[in-house]
């Protein structure tokens, strides 16, 4: 009995290693949703905006390399930036971003033009 316990244990990730990040049990279809949430946030932006256009394509890049790859692991590595649960919290907050950047609208003139010489502090006078 022991054995079939130790041998359940060891098919499974036993963890991230990570306080505070549990193991997600089917993470590409979680993945693949925050992606898909975030590029129809971003959509609502305007082309011009650098922040949309910057998201947009790492969010596209992430998103290929997830469909391409169906293994933790490939996914992991295609990605480079740490264990896919991060990956997924990397999504997630940017989500959050993106839905605050459409509240905000950075890419809108101010409201207070800023005086004369705000943006010269190192130009040689």
């Amino acid at each position: 009995m022991r054995i079939v316990h130790f041998l359940k244990n060891e098919a499974k990730k036993l963890g991230t290693g990570l306080t505070g990040i549990e193991t997600h049990p089917d993470p590409r279809p979680v993945l693949l949703e925050t992606y898909h949430q975030l590029l129809e946030v971003l959509s609502h932006m305007p082309n011009h905006s650098v922040y949309r256009q910057a998201t947009e394509t790492l969010t596209k890049q992430r998103q290929a390399t997830v469909e391409k790859n169906t293994l933790r692991e490939d996914i992991e590595n295609g990605i480079a930036s740490g264990l896919i649960e991060e990956v997924i919290l990397q999504a997630k907050d940017e989500l959050r971003l993106a839905k605050k950047m459409l509240e905000w609208k950075p890419w809108e003139d101010l409201e207070v033009p800023p005086p004369p010489g705000q943006w010269e502090y190192f130009r040689k006078k």
